[in-house]
């Protein structure tokens, strides 16, 4: 008699029949075609070849930056209006205009700068990425869960991430001396060190994170009027950060807690929202504020440009397949939808060629004909043809010979553009290759550092004095001079903890690449005797309750 199936499991009679990829159906998945029971096997074994070849090929090379990651899957649902003002006044972007309209989303959670089996609970920026399946196209909106990066020119990009990646000669994984080495002779990245050494740079769950666009984009309304924004996802949960004491807790019991704990809440029903509120500016240079709104490594206070809300943001489902819905899943900063458009941001122009060139490196030229990257509530035709592993043929015009435009015997043709093709301030200048005038590399990081917790002031200074403790003296001297350019108390209380004052590095002079101030001149020749800046009514973007997780 047959044995009965165990409990929960599905009967043998009502189970699929396992195919090749051809569709044969497989009879032994258990031995290879041999002569005779012992072998030797023959070559044309094509169920075993077919198999054994997809296996050695199973991994495609990794993203060089946020390999670890994970993603889920739900939607978007618009307010219909930006803050108290109908959204049209801003944006033409279809997803925003209804109240209560739901978009498609698949949103990808990551680390930068680990592997594919780094830990998700290292000290490291979180990559927020969101694919919108728009009825105009996919737009897709690539961030981090902190609202400023290291660097403000994409030219730095592969020096940044060098200085964190392993060594490559013995592959130590992040010396604090190649971190620090780079970090100390580029002042503009003082800022993002102030998070990410601080609770922020260890977010307790992916549901108790923000997340940011960090780039500086516009928007642009039916008249053709354009408007400078910055996007802000803020968690329904609340934000939790982990002290490195209490994720080293953590990580030696799972590596992967993140998306355990992600995916758990999600199959348990308990979905995490966001709501994506905006800040808008008029779309020119602002000469009057002391930092430029194309700056990265610059954050709008909100006190000046306060958040609106524009809509909500619902996880509710799960990869069926990790592979195909989160490692193919594939974004680009240049993925945008009628209504949406770039800044002039040095970083922003920078990663729109990187962030799809690196995904036809690693998946392919045809990555955006994969399930999860292809629109799914707009046709596409376009003329491009072939290329490995082509999934399907896009949709062309009514004489399939013609591949090309333009054409009058049946191919595509142009669409038209809803308003003149002519928008925002007028731009002349002199080719050229020089930094933005208003760097300001210290004062934000200092008025971060006095407006944070107590409890992440502690943190903050106990990282950094461990990690500086590790590398070369004269990186030391010069990454606490930066930290007393930003504020007397953070530069002491790190000085403190390598034995380092304000008299050992007085006399240092600024950096080649460095053109301080008038006000930056006086802190460094007053270096320790500043007096705290005024941060009286300011209230910094993401400068929300920051709460320590209990575990």
């Amino acid at each position: 008699m047959a044995e009965s199936p165990a409990e929960g499991t599905t009967g043998a009679a009502e189970r699929e029949v396992l195919t090749t990829r051809q569709g044969h159906p497989v009879h032994d998945n258990q031995n290879q075609r041999t002569v005779g029971s012992r072998g030797p096997a023959t070559l044309e074994n094509y169920q075993f070849l077919e198999k054994i070849s997809h296996f050695d090929r199973e991994r495609v090379p990794e993203r060089v930056v946020h390999a670890r990651g994970t993603a889920a899957f739900g939607y978007f649902e618009a307010y219909g209006t930006v803050g108290d003002e109908p959204v049209a006044r801003y944006t033409r972007a279809k997803l925003f205009q209804e109240k209560g309209k739901r978009t498609e989303v698949a949103l990808r959670f990551s680390t930068v700068a680990g592997g594919r089996d780094s830990s998700e609970l290292a000290r490291d920026p979180r990559g927020f990425a969101i694919k919108f399946y728009t009825e105009d196209g996919n737009w897709d909106l690539v961030g981090n869960n902190l609202a400023v990066f290291f660097i403000r020119d994409a030219l730095k990009f592969p020096d940044l991430i060098h200085s964190q990646k392993p060594d490559p000669v013995t592959f130590e994984r992040q010396p604090a001396n190649r971190v620090f080495d780079f970090i100390s002779q580029s002042p503009e990245t003082m800022h993002m060190v102030t998070l990410v050494f601080g609770p922020r740079g260890i977010p307790a769950s992916y549901r108790h994170q923000e997340g940011f666009g960090v780039n500086t984009y516009k928007w642009v309304n039916a008249q053709g009027h354009t408007t400078l924004v910055k996007y802000h996802w803020s968690p329904k949960l609340g934000v939790k950060s982990l002290t490195a004491a209490q994720a080293a807790q953590l990580q030696a019991q799972d590596l992967g807690h993140h998306t355990k704990d992600l995916y758990d809440a999600i199959n348990r029903g308990e979905f995490p929202e966001w709501e994506l509120r905006v800040q808008l500016m008029d779309d020119h240079d602002h000469p009057e504020l002391d930092f430029d709104p194309l700056d990265d490594t610059k954050a709008w206070p909100e006190n000046q440009f306060p958040l609106r809300p524009v809509g909500r943001l619902v996880l509710d489902k799960t990869p069926e397949n990790f592979f195909a819905q989160s490692e193919q899943l594939a974004f680009g900063t240049g993925v945008l939808v009628d209504g949406l458009d770039f800044s002039d941001d040095k970083m922003l122009q920078g990663r729109t060629f990187s962030y799809s060139d690196t995904q036809r490196y690693r998946v392919g030229p045809n990555y955006l004909q994969i399930p999860v990257n292809q629109p799914k509530n707009a046709k596409v035709r376009t003329n491009q043809r072939d290329g490995a592993m082509t999934y399907h043929v896009d949709q062309g015009g009514a004489n399939p010979s013609v591949n090309y435009e333009p054409s009058i015997t049946g191919g595509l043709k142009e669409a038209t553009y809803p308003t003149p093709d002519e928008q925002g301030p007028q731009i002349t200048g002199r080719l050229t290759r020089a930094r933005i005038e208003r760097t300001n590399d210290y004062q934000q990081a200092g008025e971060r550092f006095l407006l944070s917790q107590p409890w992440e002031q502690d943190d903050l200074v106990a990282n950094l004095v461990g990690a500086l403790s590790q590398t070369d003296r004269a990186i030391q001297e010069r990454m606490v001079w930066h930290l007393f350019m930003c504020e007397d108390e953070y530069g002491r209380r790190v000085g403190e903890g390598l034995g380092i004052t304000a008299d050992d590095v007085r006399e240092l002079e600024p950096l080649a690449s460095q053109t301080l101030t008038e006000d930056e001149q006086h802190r460094a020749s007053h270096l320790g005797k500043n007096g705290p800046r005024d941060v009286t009514a300011l209230t910094m973007t993401h400068c929300v309750t920051n709460d320590n997780t209990v575990i």
